[in-house]
């Protein structure tokens, strides 16, 4: 078995969902992605429920690039946890591109691959947005704010920031049994005073208040009184931040990285109930983005 093309990418958290407003940003966060692209079927049978690495190559033959001559395999390894709204759906896109520019010595931009990556995310049904905020998280590290209706992904880039220092902050993801549905998009119209807060959050530099007012939208959108709950406890222990990330189910919470007191009392306290899962990450910083 020959590999043809590696590519990587990482995972992200939302600071503010696209269909609340029109306009998205997502921190990027270290949960990384590796995907081949192989000439032989790989041993371990590769979990694609939603179709999403086919619409990978439709949407690169679609924008006119070169596809190897021979039948291609794909195989994935992923540490983001997938359906809790940490964006493995863009890192799996955009890591599977770069795997394609790698198999047929094709150089694209980081605005084209985001480009491809929305197009099969929104065809595949994974994403309700095109989620290119997501991408250029996976693809960049740090955070950029995009107006979605805009023509390209370069030409809906409104501000970026490297996102908090990651040596300052210590995230938390507090991970839930998985949403049985994924939200309609009339349900955020109704949350759009804590997408607006959010929004003026970000434009004043203060990311972490975005995620927090964010989060509070989300949980709105949702109808998810236990995330509030949890959510609220995240405070009580010494959070700075916490927020639903993408359409949930996940919780992600920012504490100073200074703080293993607190870290450790939040990890104890969410104990306490069913179904929950604590992983701790950092931040990716724009200047800190992986090598692929």
């Amino acid at each position: 078995m020959a590999v043809l093309g590696n590519g990587s990418a990482n995972g992200a958290c939302s600071l503010l969902h696209a269909a609340g407003l029109g306009y998205g940003a997502s921190l990027a966060l270290d949960l990384q992605v590796k995907v081949r692209v192989l000439d032989k079927q790989p041993r371990k049978v590769l979990d694609d429920p939603d179709g999403l690495l086919n619409e990978v190559e439709t949407s690169w033959k679609n924008a006119g690039h070169d596809f190897p001559d021979q039948e291609i395999f794909w195989s994935v390894t992923s540490d983001i946890p997938p359906r809790q709204g940490l964006k493995s759906s863009s890192a799996v896109a955009v890591a599977a591109i770069r795997a394609l520019c790698d198999a047929t010595n094709t150089e694209l931009s980081n605005g084209e691959i985001v480009d491809i990556a929305a197009a099969a995310q929104l065809a595949s049904g994974v994403s309700i947005t095109g989620s290119y905020d997501d991408s250029w998280a996976a693809i960049e590290g740090g955070w950029k704010l995009i107006d979605i209706s805009a023509e390209t992904a370069e030409q809906g880039l409104l501000l970026e920031s490297p996102g908090p220092n990651s040596e300052d902050w210590t995230v938390l993801i507090v991970l839930r049994d998985e949403r049985l549905e994924r939200p309609s998009l009339e349900s955020f119209s109704y949350q759009q005073q804590s997408f607006s807060q959010a929004l003026t959050a970000l434009q004043e530099g203060k990311d972490l208040v975005a995620l927090t007012l964010n989060g509070r939208g989300v949980i709105g959108a949702v109808n998810d009184p236990i995330a509030r709950r949890m959510t609220n406890d995240a405070f009580v222990n010494g959070a700075r931040a916490a927020g639903m990330t993408g359409s949930g189910p996940a919780i992600v919470i920012f504490l100073p990285s200074i703080s293993q007191q607190s870290i450790d009392r939040l990890r104890n306290w969410y104990d306490r109930y069913d179904g929950v899962e604590i992983l701790e990450t950092t931040v990716i910083n724009a200047d800190l983005v992986y090598e692929q």
